[in-house]
């Protein structure tokens, strides 16, 4: 187990406690199911889990401001069964991911046992970096200087 001194990062950056609480609750992180996460373009993503034996009716998706939670809560089994192996987890489950500013989810599909979370991060028109104009002429400072030399 590694541990990180993320002290400097509170003295020389501002806003960063955030991601200082983030990397050492990585660690806490739950490994059940499986997921990948993908970069589909500049601004859309994708979030791919494993979800063998679950049924549509078994998971809950639900997105509050930057957190996504994910749910699956297995159905009893009434059938009585006798396993020689069991390598199929189909256990509850819980996955939060935090989400960035200004990212929101668009869709969710199940198929053939995957979940498919799409996101695309839409940062509005006020808040995108604009170029700035430096104002002032070069000519305005040589017209000073004869004023100046006049007086």
């Amino acid at each position: 187990m590694r541990t990180f001194d993320l002290t400097p990062l509170y003295r020389t950056a501002i806003g960063f406690d955030r991601l200082a609480q983030m990397l050492n609750s990585a660690e806490s992180q739950p490994s059940y199911p499986p997921y990948n996460i993908e970069l589909v373009s500049e601004d859309q993503y994708r979030i791919v889990m494993a979800l063998a034996g679950f049924d549509r009716s078994e998971i809950d998706i639900t997105s509050e401001r930057d957190t996504l939670h994910i749910t699956g809560r297995k159905q009893k089994d009434t059938v009585e069964r006798t396993f020689l192996h069991r390598g199929i987890a189909a256990r509850d489950f819980e996955q939060r991911f935090q989400l960035a500013n200004h990212v929101k989810v668009t869709g969710a599909s199940f198929q053939n046992g995957m979940l498919t979370i799409d996101l695309v991060r839409e940062v509005p028109e006020a808040l995108k970096p604009r170029k700035i104009e430096i104002g002032g002429s070069t000519e305005s400072a040589p017209a000073i200087e004869q004023s100046r030399a006049a007086a």
